[in-house]
């Protein structure tokens, strides 16, 4: 891969991984509304935390082409 693509990959990557971060964020607060109901709750906790897996293989993957871009 040349240094372009592996800094457009990079952003997109950082991008997607922000993304997930803020859903984690954002399902995290419904799990912890007591005035939300129970299986919402709950889906709101198994929800951040396949955000939780995806922010991470995004920001291991924007690494990656960080990397690979200083090295191209």
């Amino acid at each position: 891969m040349d240094t372009a693509e592996n800094a457009a990959n990079y952003v997109t990557e950082t991008v997607k991984g922000t993304g997930a971060e803020a859903s984690k964020e954002t399902n995290k607060q419904v799990a912890k509304d007591d005035d939300a109901k129970l299986s919402t709750r709950a889906t709101a906790a198994k929800d951040a935390l396949v955000d939780k897996k995806d922010e991470k293989a995004h920001d291991t993957k924007a690494d990656l082409s960080k990397e690979q871009a200083k090295h191209g």
